[in-house]
């Protein structure tokens, strides 16, 4: 008998407290991609140091956008810390597209080339947008076997939470999507 595949893509993950990783506790991650090979997302509540603007200056580019020049940059997860992944809103066919974009069904869109933050430095580019250094993924598997020990809970995304919500609010307000309280959370399993 096969069970049916478990499909997170565009939906948020919610560590749980208690949870034994120190990398993610307390982290929301946007899933980008889940399938048979695994899991690949982004944390979108653990801003770095760094801002945009100071990423710009690492990578020899102006940053020409007023609205993003003090923007966070997150840590999206312990893999590839080096390299940047830019969550942002699907742009309209007009809008152009980049040449390493993975759209995400039914969500955002997630590139990782230089072009997007080119775009950017020329004034343009999508208006919404996280930057991440690294990412977070899972081998096959991996993720789910997580989910039943109770290290995560899922919820849908929504991308207001990922553009529109302080950062300090986003693990609370993404709980409260699954209708729970914060307070309400044991750090042990088995007791209320």
């Amino acid at each position: 008998m096969t069970s049916a595949r478990m499909d997170l893509t565009n939906q948020f993950l919610i560590a749980m407290p208690g949870m034994g990783d120190d990398t993610f506790s307390g982290s929301v991650v946007y899933l980008c991609e889940h399938n048979e090979r695994g899991a690949l997302g982004l944390v979108i509540n653990k801003p770095i140091e760094l801002d945009l603007n100071g990423l710009f200056e690492k990578v020899d580019l102006r940053l020409n956008r007023d609205d993003l020049q003090h923007a966070p940059v997150f840590f999206g997860g312990p893999v590839q810390t080096e390299r940047g992944f830019v969550l942002h809103e699907k742009l309209d066919e007009a809008g152009g597209h980049y040449n390493a974009t993975l759209a995400i069904p039914g969500g955002l869109e997630m590139t990782t080339s230089r072009d997007v933050l080119e775009a950017l430095s020329h004034g343009a580019g999508p208006r919404k947008l996280l930057v991440t250094l690294g990412y977070s993924g899972w081998g096959a598997g991996q993720l789910e076997e997580e989910i039943g020990r109770n290290g995560w809970l899922t919820v849908d995304a929504t991308p207001e939470l990922i553009f529109d919500t302080p950062i300090e609010q986003r693990y609370d307000r993404a709980l409260a999507l699954l209708g729970i309280d914060p307070r309400m959370l044991s750090q042990e399993a088995g007791h209320a």
